[in-house]
């Protein structure tokens, strides 16, 4: 389904459509990923989610400014479009998919990038409640997705898959696998469940002739390790920047890149990986 790109163009999405959840705030990495994509010619249909913002330390941003930030980043015509919906719904997942459809007659990349934060806990603190309102958004959202997308790939015949025309899914995780999350077991269990199905899921997607990769973002400053305000404490903070290696936290703009190469056809022998980009974070 993928418009094959020129590869001497200096835009390799042009003709491409993408869908990317969780873009709410101007320092969020959704919106880093989105600029990234109109950048490189992609037209760009998004979705945000104020209120789950709104009960974050740093507040909801302004929708209209989003919108107006990925705007100025498409190229000459290229599209954009939006809708503002909680994917804790359970038809959610398939509405907003079928409403990007309808904007821009079909989709070539999905990245799955929103997230519920907020409201967890220890292990001593988890009920049903908080792990199924993690699950709900983290996980199973993000697995319908994936789902609703593929299923406007019709099944590969048998043969090669056609490099040139492959749909293309991302899923972010955040680290687990790297070291522990205490006081994030609900985040970290829905998170880390993505992780670990993704050779399962990217090996079925295959046979739609769709590359699953699922990125680690590493500690990326979106408003959360500001000195204020807050969800954790200066000495988590300060300890996270001491074993960054280039002496800051990750931008926005370090993921998108990754995020964005993997979309393109130069990314395309990529296929169900969890790839870290943390700028060595992990390593220390």
């Amino acid at each position: 389904m993928n418009v094959p790109a020129d590869p001497s163009s200096s835009l390799p999405l042009a003709g491409r459509t993408a869908l990317v959840t969780g873009v709410s705030r101007r320092r969020g990495i959704g919106l880093g990923v989105s600029r990234r994509l109109a950048e490189l010619g992609a037209n760009v249909f998004v979705q945000h989610y104020s209120p789950h913002d709104a009960d974050q330390p740093w507040g909801a941003d302004d929708i209209d400014s989003v919108r107006v930030a990925v705007r100025s980043a498409l190229t000459p015509g290229a599209d954009f479009g939006d809708w503002g919906l909680d994917l804790a719904e359970p038809t959610a997942p398939r509405r907003l998919i079928e409403a990007a459809v309808d904007a821009f007659g079909r989709l070539d990349i999905l990245i799955c990038n929103h997230a519920r934060s907020g409201g967890d806990g220890s292990i001593f603190d988890m009920t049903p409640e908080s792990l199924d309102a993690h699950w709900s958004v983290n996980a199973r959202s993000t697995l319908l997705l994936t789902r609703h997308f593929a299923e406007q790939f019709a099944p590969e015949s048998f043969g090669p898959i056609d490099e040139s025309a492959t749909g293309r899914v991302i899923w972010m995780t955040s680290g687990q696998h790297e070291g522990p999350m205490p006081g994030e077991v609900a985040y970290a269990t829905s998170k880390a469940a993505l992780a670990g199905i993704t050779p399962t899921v990217a090996a079925e997607l295959l046979t739609r002739g769709i590359l699953l990769n699922t990125v680690n973002p590493g500690p990326v400053n979106t408003g959360y390790l500001d000195d204020e305000p807050t969800d954790r404490s200066a000495e988590v903070k300060k300890g996270v920047l001491r074993a960054m290696p280039f002496g800051r936290f990750g931008l926005p703009s370090d993921p998108a890149r990754l995020i964005a190469w993997l979309v393109s056809d130069e990314g395309r022998w990529m296929v169900g990986q969890v790839l870290t980009s943390d700028g060595g974070f992990s390593l220390r």
